[in-house]
């Protein structure tokens, strides 16, 4: 009997970063009294080979691998190459804060490369067993960075919440694949979409397989009504695991959304269509509304977040080329506008004192001029304010609607804007105009300091150049997707 090696390169990012997991893991057990940053620094260094061996084997031709069940092309590439620079950034913020909470160890570092490894693991997926593997790695790891502050009690009630909506999300998920199994006879993505296209299947069932599908997708991105996991885990987890999950894994669940509608059922685009308006409109209108009536600035961002997902279904909702790439786009700047902002409640958050509250924003002005600054250009991009990039972010979705012809759904969305600049529009209010509740001085680390500048100016600079990011996302979306 011959056993045929498969081909490892497109994998390689993947066996690397697995491999240097585990050794965290080890290292963290071995060394955590004598050496607590070496944790760190083998983490970053494992980001930096995947980010590299990445860069090595790019390729702009499709290569598929373990029997078609892995794909590395473009947008794989693009968005590893994203979700490396997303969890280093991460992890630069939240050194300082896990270090005077006690978790910084080898644990909080080999979860969050897993974490990294299950979203590889979906952006490359092209066959359902290997999207579901990536997703579930990811999920659980998170489920278990949330719980990580075992002395939390509101800590583990999110953890708890969070495992069991996710379990039942996975759930739907997998009943939906089933019957899509059932029908097909296949669970290959690429020979998925052949045979819909084909035209000679149930498509009764397909629908309904699909309505379980498109369940199972809405919450892993936490759009309503889909959303309830969102503010709770947000405002019991540390507020680094919170700004690990609110930034790289939208990212890889963009991916799995390319994969798993476009590419596998996108013959079905009639179908999916109308049920993604029916969830961005809901995300919208109750992430705008209910961020309005929130004090926690955390459960604030997670409405925040959900009505920002809302919108980016819309480039979904359009069906082709250019609003899927402007949905990659608004995903990605998302992703540097939550860092930025969680970078900032982080530096607030001094000593092991949380700022929670909208009320520690106030006076910011006074204490650090430069941060104030700083967030005023977070808010404005968030709510789609010019010149900062989140306009240009929304005015490219809402143009990929209208073209479409959806007009009334991009009246609908920028209705909604409009409500949701209050909340943002309330921060900077108290960071300029109120008193400040404390005089502590921020002092943050130097490279904290340097990368939390760095990224409110990336935010002013793509706002007023957004185009060669724009036409990357393009890119990326026109060598791998079949529209």
């Amino acid at each position: 009997m011959n056993f045929l090696l498969p081909n490892l390169s497109p994998a390689y990012p993947e066996i690397f970063l697995l491999a240097m997991g585990c050794l965290v893991l080890l290292t963290g057990l071995v060394a955590r009294e004598k050496l607590p940053n070496l944790t760190y620094l083998l983490t970053q260094i494992a980001l930096f080979g995947c980010a590299l061996i990445t860069f090595i084997t790019f390729t702009p031709d499709a290569i598929y691998t373990f029997s078609d069940m892995f794909v590395d092309d473009v947008m794989a590439d693009t968005l590893k190459m994203l979700v490396y620079i997303t969890v280093s950034v991460c992890l630069i913020y939240s050194r300082s804060y896990i270090s005077l909470r006690g978790m910084l160890s080898g644990e909080f570092f080999s979860l969050v490369l897993f974490a990294t490894l299950g979203m590889l693991v979906m952006i490359s997926a092209s066959h359902f067993l290997t999207l579901y593997l990536g997703l579930e790695l990811l999920s659980l790891s998170l489920y278990a960075m949330v719980a990580l502050r075992r002395d939390s009690s509101i800590a583990t009630e999110a953890a708890m919440k969070f495992f069991i909506l996710g379990a039942l999300a996975s759930g739907f998920l997998l009943y939906g694949m089933s019957m899509i199994y059932g029908v097909t006879g296949s669970l290959n993505i690429a020979r998925i979409s052949e045979i819909i296209q084909g035209g000679v299947v149930n498509h009764a069932t397909l629908v309904v397989g699909l309505v379980f599908i498109v369940a199972g997708i809405g919450f892993k991105l936490s759009v309503a009504p889909f959303h309830m996991w969102a503010p709770d885990v947000y405002q019991g987890a540390p507020t680094a695991v919170v700004l690990f999950i609110s930034s790289a894994p939208k990212l890889a669940a963009f991916g799995f959304v390319m994969r798993l509608l476009i590419e596998g059922v996108g013959g079905m685009a009639n179908d999916w269509q109308g049920m993604l308006i029916i969830l961005a409109l809901m995300s919208m209108a109750i992430g705008n509304l209910g961020a309005i009536m929130q004090t926690n600035i955390k459960r604030m961002l997670a409405y925040s977040t959900i009505s920002h997902m809302g919108f980016m279904l819309l480039g979904i909702v359009s069906a082709n080329v250019d609003g899927y790439g402007s949905s990659m786009f608004y995903v990605v700047i998302y992703v540097i506008m939550t860092l930025g902002t969680f970078g900032i409640i982080m530096l607030l958050s001094h000593g092991v004192y949380e700022a929670e509250k909208l009320d520690d924003f106030k006076g910011l002005n006074r204490r650090n001029p430069r941060y104030a600054f700083i967030t005023l250009l977070l808010m404005f991009s968030l709510a789609g304010i010019p010149p900062t990039v989140g306009f240009y972010a929304k005015l490219s979705v809402l143009q990929a609607v209208m073209n479409a012809g959806y007009i009334w759904l991009a009246v609908m969305a920028v209705l909604f804007s409009v409500i949701g600049a209050f909340y943002y529009l309330r921060i900077i209010k108290l960071m300029y105009f109120d008193e400040p509740e404390n005089d502590i001085f921020i002092s943050p680390q130097r490279d904290v300091e340097l990368l939390i500048s760095t990224n409110g100016l990336v935010i002013l600079l793509l706002g007023i150049f957004p185009q060669t990011l724009m036409a990357l996302c393009i890119y990326a979306i026109q060598s791998s997707v079949q529209s």
